[in-house]
């Protein structure tokens, strides 16, 4: 148990800059508290079948901490609980080591039938603050949930999902943009490879397609060139993208 509590407390070290001193981390961390709680009393007697007074423990973790973890919740090792007010953690949840949990995080179910009905979550997952993960599903290792997203299908591992239903944006999403970005010599409005806004998406297609319908263009010209046909100045008509006029565009 101790051994548990030191890691613990080594984590919170290791992802918050705010953190000063042990003691300061041992007495002032609700998240470590709730975990603590959790890990040498609640969940025990959950599982030698002390099913009301786990529960009982577990409400009054809940009443000093503002974190509900049901006391069957399976946590791995090294987990940090950031903040942590209003995170709620179902009976059938499992949360893989090194995960990551900000206020507001729910891991909830979807269904009132017995049996698995809450999210696993794999090893390093981020979770946002305010995300729900809902039902049983499972979010990948080292993948990634925006704040405020409601997750209701799996996350590969690696990705990350953002809004409202989520959307999943894989690594290969990630290098097919910046792929083409590179084909044209311009990212969208400088905006990141791991970012999954709608309005974003649709303008990197837009820019796909501007790139792909160039390329096929200038193929175009050249094989009527080849066969004789005086195509006069193309250049005039496609140009291509200007990333420079499209930098001022922009700005």
């Amino acid at each position: 148990m101790f051994d548990r509590l030191k890691e613990d407390i080594a984590v919170v070290f290791d992802r918050d800059p705010a953190a000063r001193t042990r003691w300061e981390v041992l007495t002032c961390y609700p998240g470590l508290h709730a975990l603590a709680w959790h890990r040498a009393v609640a969940n025990p007697l959950w599982r030698r079948g002390c099913k009301w007074l786990a529960r009982f423990i577990s409400h009054v973790g809940r009443f000093f901490t503002g974190i509900e973890i049901h006391p069957g919740a399976t946590i791995g090792r090294r987990v940090f609980i950031d903040h942590g007010m209003g995170i709620v953690v179902g009976e059938t949840a499992e949360i893989g080591d090194d995960s990551t949990l900000y206020h507001g995080v729910t891991l909830g179910g979807t269904s009132w039938s017995k049996g698995k009905r809450h999210p696993t979550l794999g090893r390093s997952v981020v979770i946002g603050a305010g995300a729900k993960i809902l039902g049983p599903i499972t979010v990948g290792d080292g993948a990634k949930v925006g704040s405020n997203a409601v997750v209701v299908r799996d996350v590969p591992a690696g990705a990350t999902a953002v809004g409202i239903p989520a959307r999943i944006f894989t690594a290969e999403d990630a290098e097919r943009q910046e792929h083409q970005a590179a084909k044209i010599g311009f990212s969208a409005y400088a905006i990141g490879k791991d970012v999954d806004d709608p309005l974003v998406q649709a303008i990197h297609k837009l820019l796909d397609h501007t790139a792909a319908s160039d390329a096929r263009f200038e193929r175009l010209i050249e094989q009527l060139k080849a066969g004789g046909v005086e195509c006069g100045d193309d250049r005039a008509v496609a140009d291509g993208f200007d990333p420079k006029q499209i930098n001022r565009t922009l700005g």
